[in-house]
């Protein structure tokens, strides 16, 4: 699929998966610090974003998602990037990696790794969001974005330090995840979401110390499945990458060795 993206910088290809509801200028805190080292790509899921949504009667599902990027990276003639993914984007990574077709992944609070009672508090918190984007004005969401209580009210859920996320951005955001196609069909999909298969390649799990959205108990379970400690992002929220682009960065160029 011809999906929308920003590349910048040179060295080995790093492709960045946002989560649900965003888009791939949730990364902008930590491009230019990865791009120094790598050439990096991110991109904009089918149906987020301003990526044109998925083809007609093809399902919204991490799997329908992976898909997509797999035949954007054919697109972009890219052989086996290295690839880092947010929530969704996270769990994306990691069924790239249970693929092969990837030469590493790194997962950021991914998703998948919930019980029954955690996906529902996730998916309710998710859909008042969105509700709480379509019920405000323009206008209004301009006051509460560069409002700090604002800031806390939309986003606290999302990121540890609403402070550290500009008007600019909080605003950008807001209108992503109202005007996402894919939202609501992916959302639901999250019923049948299990844990991608076995990761044929070396892959790297790091969650926020303090995720509000995908609790950090989680972690716990990520570490199961995958046989190894997960790296704990101190100080950062379920997006960690507004609240500390250098260890997010680190994290991700360390993993992308």
């Amino acid at each position: 699929m011809e999906l929308a993206f920003e590349r910048r910088g040179t060295g080995a290809p790093l492709v960045l998966l946002h989560g649900i509801g965003h888009h791939w200028q949730a990364w902008l805190p930590v491009l230019d610090r990865l791009a120094a080292r790598r050439d990096v790509i991110a991109v904009d899921f089918p149906g987020f974003g301003v990526s044109p949504p998925l083809p007609p009667g093809t399902p919204y599902t991490a799997e329908s998602l992976a898909d997509a990027i797999e035949s954007f990276f054919d697109l972009l003639g890219l052989r086996d990037p290295h690839v880092a993914g947010n929530s969704l984007g996270g769990y994306v990574a990691l069924e790239l990696a249970s693929r092969g077709s990837v030469r590493t992944a790194t997962a950021l609070s991914p998703a998948g790794f919930w019980s029954r009672t955690e996906l529902a508090y996730a998916r309710a918190v998710l859909r008042a969001i969105r509700a709480s984007t379509d019920a405000i004005s323009p206008e209004r969401a301009l006051a509460v974005a560069s409002n700090p209580l604002g800031r806390i009210a939309f986003s606290g859920l999302l990121v540890a330090h609403p402070s550290r996320l500009s008007p600019e951005a909080l605003l950008a955001a807001s209108q992503a995840i109202r005007e996402a196609q894919g939202f609501d069909d992916t959302l639901d999909s999250f019923e049948w979401l299990m844990p991608p298969g076995p990761p044929k390649v070396p892959i790297t799990i790091a969650w926020g110390e303090h995720d509000r959205l995908l609790l950090r108990r989680q972690a716990v379970r990520a570490a199961r499945w995958s046989g190894q400690r997960v790296k704990l992002l101190k100080g950062c929220g379920h997006v960690p990458m507004s609240d500390d682009p250098e260890l997010v960065a680190s994290v991700l160029l360390a993993a992308s060795e």
